[in-house]
């Protein structure tokens, strides 16, 4: 039964968007960082943690795709900063 709720937040937190999240980084930081007694602090670190762990899981996700591309001499394709949009009227 537990094993089933963790995959289930597992399940959950994976839909979330890394950059949403990211923008929530320093508002649960500065809760963290001011202690206290109260549930509501015990789950900010949580949500602090689950944000780091989600960009840290991203992070070793996108370094295993280039390495994996390298070694199949594909070429690596980079981000852009923006996406290529077209007007259409």
């Amino acid at each position: 039964m537990l094993e089933s709720a963790l995959d289930k937040m597992a399940e959950n937190i994976l839909s979330l968007d890394e950059a949403s999240l990211s923008n929530l980084w320093d508002k649960y930081k500065n809760r963290m960082e001011h202690f206290d007694t109260t549930r509501e602090w015990e789950k900010s670190v949580i949500v602090f943690f689950i944000i780091n762990s989600v960009r840290v899981k991203n992070h070793i996700f996108n370094e295993n795709i280039l390495s994996l591309q390298k070694k199949e001499n594909k070429p690596v394709k980079q981000p852009k900063a923006k996406p290529d949009l077209k007007l259409v009227k």
